[in-house]
């Protein structure tokens, strides 16, 4: 009824006239942020027409990427208050604001993000990763919380990665749930809980469990091409994907960031990141205190730094738009796959070709 009254000649589009004329008179019965950016929309056309299926997206919670070009675009600034300066709302109502605040750069996504999130599902593929990491570490696998950097029981497991038994392919994933130390766990455990959490909130379980896993392959591979002879134990591939995503992400949206204190928080993960990253690199190349058991490697870092810069940025990036139309989206995936295949045919022939002392299997 309302197509036909607004578009009687079936085209697909209604006039901007009209479609002020019913936003005044509708305008009463809408949420008030989707009413501003409906007038955004209205504002932003400069052909006098507004698609109807731009304006149908918009009353399901749907965005098309012809629909978010006609918004950025536009030349009208939002003229109502920020979503920061609102008052009155529940606690539940300023987390999830604060959660906007500290991932998306641009006030209408914001306002979208608040209006639309409703927490089903709850972000439970990060709270379940941490969970599990640290019962498997601490609970079944060791019985105990272990202080020392290095101890001779982390790599008596089915879990880890280790050269001489990379042909057991589930090695370069479950390897995350192993830690060389209870400061190695609880570094990672933080970051993931501070940073993924709200990240999985905004960009849903599916694109950050992408970005999270893909780090983790990365990571081990990286290091069976890189670093040949060490083990490799502790999510920092994953964590380091996420974090270097968002970090990423907030640098190249610097003006849009309305995030409190971003440069100091972005410094703290910096030096958090930097310390971790340096004891790693240390410990790897530090005589072992229990030989012949070698020091994890640090190449798992980098492998998800890489891939937090690459695929990451492009996930975070592109809220609520699909990646299946973004040509970098497929270039970085391309050379992600290259990547994978590459390490997966060195693995297969490299270790036999070069003359490596490899340490004994645990």
């Amino acid at each position: 009824l309302l197509l036909s009254q607004f578009d009687p000649d079936n085209t697909g589009y209604i006039s901007t006239e009209k479609f002020r004329s019913l936003l005044q008179r509708h305008g009463s019965e809408l949420d008030p942020h989707k009413l501003e950016v409906l007038l955004a929309l209205a504002d932003s056309n400069s052909e006098g027409r507004i698609c109807y299926q731009d304006f149908v997206n918009l009353m399901s919670n749907k965005r098309s990427n012809s629909f978010r070009q006609a918004i950025l675009q536009g030349n009208r600034r939002l003229c109502s208050k920020a979503l920061l300066e609102e008052t009155g709302l529940s606690l539940s109502q300023r987390l999830i604001r604060h959660v906007a605040y500290e991932t998306l750069p641009r006030e209408i996504d914001r306002k979208w993000y608040y209006d639309s999130y409703t927490c089903c599902p709850p972000p439970w593929f990060m709270i379940t990763i941490t969970i599990v990491a640290f019962f498997l570490y601490n609970g079944v696998v060791l019985d105990r919380f272990v202080l020392q950097v290095t101890h001779p029981l982390y790599l008596k497991n089915a879990l880890l990665y280790h050269p001489q038994l990379r042909a057991q392919a589930w090695r370069y994933l479950t390897y995350i749930f192993m830690h060389a130390g209870i400061e190695h766990l609880g570094l990672n455990v933080v970051l993931q809980l501070l940073v993924g959490v709200p990240l999985e909130m905004v960009h849903g379980a599916a694109r950050i469990s992408f970005v999270y896993v893909a780090g983790v392959v990365a990571g081990s591979l990286a290091v069976s091409v890189a670093d040949m002879t060490a083990p490799v134990v502790g999510s920092s591939g994953g964590v380091y994907a996420l974090v270097s995503a968002h970090l990423a992400n907030i640098v190249m949206n610097w003006s849009g960031m309305k995030c409190q204190f971003k440069l100091l928080r972005m410094a703290v993960a910096l030096i958090c990141m930097s310390f971790e990253f340096g004891r790693a690199v240390w410990l790897r190349f530090h005589p072992s205190a229990y030989p012949p058991c070698p020091h994890p490697s640090f190449m798992a870092h980098l492998g998800g730094v890489m891939v937090g810069i690459t695929l990451g940025v492009i996930i975070l990036r592109n809220y609520e738009q699909r990646l299946q139309d973004q040509t970098l989206w497929w270039i970085f995936l391309s050379i992600y796959v290259i990547f994978v295949l590459f390490a997966i045919f060195w693995n297969i022939f490299a270790y036999s070709l070069l003359d490596l002392k490899l340490p004994p299997p645990p």
